[in-house]
């Protein structure tokens, strides 16, 4: 906690995870008024949709606050993997009366080459800027670093730890197994060691000497203390923060949450194209059945993933959903961000005071 007291003058070791189009500049700002750390990402909207998105929150709050951007390789078309895998997703499109598109294309930007954003990142100057699916070009994050902005990036591995460590960013997110949403792995053909997020910390805590953020399957303030207790200086939340009224989540992502079925999650690729974790459904189940062609590439993948969960809610079916949670999403709280941050921290001390 004092390394990020330190850093940001954040008084909680508490960061409210940017979830791109789940966290809005209400809820990260209703974070950071609280003592901790809130966070939006820019990663799915263009250079200045993200800028409006940063003025909105820094008009709500004086606090520091984090952006998060995706710094993946950007995706490279193919135009055969790409058709063979709309000819693979026609009959669920058709069970739902629609068409697949014609084509696809990559439906994200990313901090690897996009000059837009990285402009904007430079004159907004947020506290903090996170990084995740890789790492930029190192001049990049010189430039961000030599505008005085705190810079973080995420690692699933103890060798992506040391590539953070080694490109002189300042902290490093230990994004375990467990963590719904996107794996922040850098390379996505590369096999996946599936570290939880305990074995994680240990092993980057352990080896680098920059601090370690928790994250992955962080619930509750006894899942806090136990990530503290292994050496990180703070964990990172996002699944416990989608149920409250200041995310975007839609009323069919609340009702998952609310229901039997946050008790199971898992992870897949066919959805966006990249490895990420959501409640169990039809679109992992049946669309990433074994033999399914190969997936096209993130982002390209995710516009026709996108495609296919328009036209099955249109007819009713939030079955196709991508509906990311961590593991223990069975655990998330309908209270406002505000009194959620306090009841974590209360709930984290009276654990430490019990020890």
């Amino acid at each position: 906690m004092n390394d990020l007291n330190a850093l940001l003058g954040i008084p909680l070791p508490i960061i409210q995870a940017p979830m791109a189009g789940t966290a809005t500049p209400a809820m990260a700002a209703a974070v950071s008024n609280a003592g901790g750390l809130g966070s939006i990402s820019i990663a799915a909207v263009n250079a200045e949709a993200g800028r409006e998105m940063i003025r909105q929150l820094r008009a709500a709050t004086s606090k520091p606050f984090n952006i998060n951007v995706f710094c993946n390789v950007p995706s490279h078309a193919n135009v055969a993997v790409e058709q063979r895998w709309l000819q693979h997703l026609a009959p669920w499109f058709a069970e739902f009366g629609a068409q697949p598109p014609a084509a696809i294309q990559d439906i994200y930007t990313s901090l690897y080459n996009d000059e837009a954003q990285l402009q904007v990142l430079l004159e907004e100057r947020p506290a903090m800027v996170s990084l995740h699916l890789g790492l930029p070009p190192q001049e990049r994050i010189d430039a961000l670093k030599a505008a005085g902005i705190v810079v973080v990036a995420s690692a699933t591995s103890l060798e992506e730890g040391r590539l953070v460590q080694a490109a002189g960013v300042h902290m490093v997110v230990a994004q375990g197994i467990e963590a719904g949403g996107h794996r922040g792995i850098f390379d996505p053909e590369q096999i996946d060691g599936c570290l939880t997020t305990a074995e994680l910390v240990q092993a980057l805590v352990a080896e680098l000497e920059i601090p370690v953020i928790a994250a992955g399957g962080i619930m509750d303030g006894a899942d806090i203390a136990a990530v503290l207790k292994l050496g990180a200086v703070a964990a990172q939340l996002g699944t416990a923060f989608v149920l409250c009224p200041e995310s975007a989540a839609n009323a069919s992502y609340r009702a998952m949450l609310c229901s039997e079925r946050a008790k199971q999650t898992q992870i897949t690729r066919v959805i966006s194209g990249r490895p990420a974790r959501g409640i169990l459904n039809r679109f992992m189940v049946e669309v990433g059945t074994a033999g399914h062609p190969q997936v096209p590439g993130f982002g390209i993948a995710y516009n026709a993933g996108k495609k296919l969960i328009e036209a099955a809610s249109q007819a009713g079916s939030a079955e196709f959903a991508a509906h990311w949670a961590g593991t223990n999403a069975s655990k998330a709280r309908s209270l406002p961000a505000a009194q959620l941050l306090e009841t974590l921290y209360e709930e984290y001390l009276t654990v430490e005071k019990t020890r």
